[in-house]
């Protein structure tokens, strides 16, 4: 695996690093305010949470664990959902996995914050997608990374030798945070053939893999490295896969998991052990007896047309009242659109103070930046709202545009 240092791309001053996740908590500790029409949560919808069936499913994980899921637990996790998991994977993979090939964590968030430890000393390099998921960044910040962005065209010249210094790439191929981006197979089978020949590690974190509103993402990244492979037995091969139960039934169960080489896994283990010891029993043996019935996928399909009608409606408004200024793709899964500034003409950093005076929020793009300098889009979600509250978020997000362009421009003539 590579172990040479890497110089950063821009000076990370400890500085920078706080005022980065300061701002980050301001933008979502106010679109959390109960007078404030909220498009900036990356939250399920709370209305849709499967509340008789996990009350169901925590009774009969007592009555079937007894005091055993009370207790500490192993640090890998119950055994039994582990293994389940690990079966899932075989089946829909093609390959070999085993309980050994799977750590359960406290959500996937926790499996971020492991894999930075294990992999990553202070100044080393990440290749990420870019935009990059806030809580990555988060997670790694405490290891003092430095980053280059993944360009999932490949044709950067110099991205076989970046690739060669990285500690590992970290993708989200399926209906990215923040972009919403669904990733060809194409671009992934080319991007793991790149991985294969540096000889690093590829993280593919998958927490939005149930919410798919138009078609199929195929297969993922882990499948085509399973293809990849020519020795018999259990997975050995680069990828680090991702999942969650966080999305598919609900974010309060803190369930997600780790699939990888036996090796990394005992690595992570090792490591969440000096973390939390072990993580909850409980919430891991409600989870075995949803996912055990397929619940989780059942719940999916049912919760996919009410996201669907909420995206629709978060676009036919933003068609309405916003493409003036903005541009986006349609999103064919997830949680978010990402509306991008034309001609870089509006800074979201700025136009927040005006979206507070109109009490709606979204999460502006420098959040997601891991320079802190992209300040000319935002994330905008509609998973989280009835379309009622969505179109009125809009029609003030509108207004808060209006007003930034005004003040701005009566600044310019004053100039």
């Amino acid at each position: 695996m590579a172990n040479a240092k890497a110089s950063t791309t821009r000076p990370q001053t400890a500085a920078w690093l706080r005022s980065s996740n300061d701002i980050s908590q301001q933008f979502l500790a106010f679109g959390g305010r109960a007078d404030v029409v909220s498009l900036a949560g990356g939250l399920p919808a709370a209305e849709l949470y499967p509340v008789a069936e996990v009350q169901a499913a925590a009774q009969a994980a007592i009555a079937r664990h007894g005091a055993t899921i009370m207790e500490y637990g192993p640090v890998e996790g119950l055994p039994a959902l582990r293994q389940l998991i690990a079966a899932r994977a075989s089946a829909e993979t093609g390959g070999t996995f085993t309980a050994a090939n799977v750590l359960l964590t406290t959500g996937s968030m926790q499996a971020l914050d492991l894999i930075g430890k294990v992999l990553v000393d202070p100044g080393e390099l990440i290749v990420a997608q870019a935009p990059t998921y806030l809580g990555a960044l988060d997670a790694w910040r405490p290891r003092a990374p430095s980053y280059r962005p993944l360009d999932w065209t490949l044709t950067d010249p110099d991205f076989d030798a970046t690739l060669a210094r990285a500690k590992f790439v970290y993708s989200v191929p399926n209906y990215s945070n923040p972009t919403g981006v669904l990733v060809s197979q194409e671009r992934r089978i080319a991007l793991l053939d790149k991985v294969l020949e540096a000889g690093t590690w590829l993280v593919e974190d998958d927490p939005y893999l149930s919410i798919q509103l138009d078609g199929s993402p195929g297969p993922s990244i882990l499948s085509h490295s399973v293809a990849r492979s020519t020795r018999p037995g259990p997975y050995d091969g680069p990828v680090i896969y991702l999942g969650t139960v966080s999305k598919s039934l609900v974010p309060g169960l803190r369930v997600g998991w780790v699939i990888a080489e036996a090796g990394m896994i005992q690595n992570l283990a090792l490591t969440k052990m000096a973390s939390d010891l072990s993580g909850s029993l409980l919430t891991q043996a409600i989870a075995l007896e949803l996912m055990e019935r397929e619940f989780d996928h059942q719940h999916s399909r049912s919760i996919v047309p009410v996201y669907r009608e909420r995206r629709d409606a978060l676009l036919r408004e933003a068609d309405a009242r916003l493409a003036d200024w903005f541009e986006w793709e349609v999103p064919v899964g997830g949680m978010f659109v990402w509306m991008r500034s034309k001609g870089d003409a509006i800074d979201t950093d700025a136009l927040y103070k005006f979206a507070v005076e109109e009490k709606v929020a979204y999460v502006p793009s420098s959040v997601f930046d891991f320079t802190g300098e992209n300040r000319f889009a935002m994330r905008v979600n509609f998973t989280r709202s009835s379309p009622e509250v969505i179109a009125e978020g809009v029609r003030r997000l509108a207004r808060a545009i209006e007003h930034y362009l005004s003040a701005r421009q009566q600044l310019d003539g004053a100039a």
